[in-house]
């Protein structure tokens, strides 16, 4: 006999208008409405902006609407439905046992309203690759704190939980605003001022000629002004990627609470993640190139089933490398130091870095001589002279490791990555080999796991050593089956 499906609520009507201001419903009608406003033969005056805008916002208005009306959500001792849609309905209905976390997030405009967004995640990922599995957007905080202890206590022990009261929280970690000086060294936060300007300068050719600004650039034809522009454009790009880190990573803390981990982080957006411990398989330490001249690093926790697990996996955004190995090793132990790889990996990175330069450098061999181009000739003796540094960091970024409970992957030369996973969490093997890996005695052994990527690879390690490394790094009976084959 199955469960009687629970009673819908509804997200508060406030929802409405933050849904109005962001045009979240609105945006997908906008396309369609610029045809026909070409076809009107509107001008492009200052009443034709605030005649958009009227339109564009009552759009807005009454999608946002239709769309509270129709979208209610429900959490019962088994299951959580969420229903939306006006003419396609969609149902979606998801077992708590499969849930796997859940994020809080209270944006700004949320936050003016009383307002924030619940994410469930669930094991069945992301629904069609874009959406999160669950989405609940518009509840006070009190309804979030409640759906959010409903959904991870409704299983066999949430009885005892409840009586035992609140759990005593245990910090893990806490971010040190002097860690913000490392953003700069880190492309994601290099990419928020970039995308800014880009934003600003498309918003400015969008708009009518006669409010475009009026601005005269610097000549910088004379050197002197050329290399103050470059020195001012550097210094604004490595204020914004702090103002950037710092907007997303404020006030982060780490904390354990029972048996979950809970991350509370951001100024604008503040975001809740809870994850539950049971379902980490592991950790990958990130170690960008610029990361590495200052010791810095990123943690990210491997756990089964989380969708956008490299925002929401988080359990160091940012800080010395030393603080994330010792965050690390608390939840899944380290195997030990890394075994190198063999000689013929490192002749095999060198070779395959200059292979670039050398076809870089015949090619100017060819057309200098005709054509006087000297560039590509020296272009290539650059990329000659880069490429046995080149392929010499990335053979010693190569390594792995295999202990009692655990196991470690690591490559990875412009962004290195460690990867230490539970014996446990293995579900496969795949063993690649290239004709020249072949001739070499080398192979590539994946370790195919449900967290994180899906497969964390050994590069190039010793033909002789991947049935010794995948059976000490495997458990269950069927490590056997595979060393025979």
């Amino acid at each position: 006999m199955t469960a009687p499906t629970p009673a819908g609520r509804r997200t508060s009507p406030r929802i409405v208008l933050v849904h109005t201001a962001t045009f979240r419903q609105a945006r997908q009608f906008v396309p369609a409405l610029i045809p026909l406003v070409a076809a009107v033969g509107l001008g492009d005056g200052v009443t034709t902006v605030v005649i958009l805008a009227v339109a564009v916002t009552l759009l807005s208005l009454a999608t946002a609407a239709l769309s509270w009306w129709r979208f209610t959500y429900a959490d019962g001792p088994t299951t959580v439905v969420v229903a939306r849609g006006l003419l396609s309905r969609s149902v979606r209905t998801v077992p708590n046992d499969r849930i796997r976390g859940v994020e809080v997030e209270a944006p700004a405009l949320h936050r003016l309203f009383g307002l924030v967004r619940v994410r469930i995640d669930a094991a069945a990922g992301a629904v069609g690759g874009k959406d999160e599995e669950l989405v609940v957007d518009g509840l006070p905080r009190a309804e979030a704190d409640r759906l959010r202890a409903a959904v991870l206590t409704s299983r066999s022990a949430a009885g005892a939980e409840q009586e035992a009261g609140p759990e005593p929280e245990e910090e893990f970690a806490r971010f040190d605003n002097r860690w913000l000086l490392y953003a700069p060294l880190v492309g994601s936060y290099l990419a928020v001022p970039m995308a800014a300007v880009g934003a600003l300068f498309r918003l400015a050719q969008e708009l009518p000629e006669s409010l475009r600004p009026q601005l005269d650039g610097p000549d910088l034809s004379e050197v002197q002004v050329l290399v103050v522009a470059l020195v001012a454009a550097l210094a604004l790009l490595a204020a914004g990627s702090v103002v950037g880190a710092a907007v997303v990573n404020w006030r982060f803390r780490l904390t354990r609470r029972g048996g979950s981990l809970v991350a509370v982080r951001g100024l604008v957006t503040r975001r809740h993640t809870e994850l539950e411990v049971d379902r980490i398989r592991g950790w990958a330490l990130s170690e960008g190139l610029g990361m590495r001249i200052v010791g810095a690093a990123r943690l990210s926790a491997l756990v089964t089933g989380l969708g956008d697990a490299a925002r929401r996996g988080q359990l160091l955004p940012l800080g010395p490398r030393a603080e994330g190995l010792a965050l690390g090793v608390r939840l899944v132990e380290d195997p030990g130091p890394l075994v190198p790889h063999p000689p013929a990996a490192r002749r095999r990175r060198v070779v395959r870095a200059l292979a670039a330069g050398l076809l870089v450098t015949a090619a100017g061999a060819v057309v200098t001589p005709l054509l006087g181009w000297w560039g590509v000739l020296l272009a290539g003796g650059v990329l000659l002279a880069l490429g046995v540094p080149l392929g010499l960091g990335r053979y010693a970024s190569l390594g792995h490791a295999a202990g009692p409970r655990s196991f470690t992957v690591r490559s990875g030369w412009l962004v290195r990555e460690q990867a230490v996973l539970q014996r446990r969490a293995v579900v496969g093997w795949q063993v690649r080999q290239s004709p020249f890996q072949r001739r070499a005695g080398l192979a590539t052994v994946v370790a195919c796991v449900g967290a994180g990527r899906g497969g964390y690879a050994a590069v190039d390690m010793a033909a002789d050593h991947v049935v010794d490394f995948t059976a000490a790094a495997t458990s269950g009976p069927w490590a056997a089956d595979f060393r025979e084959r």
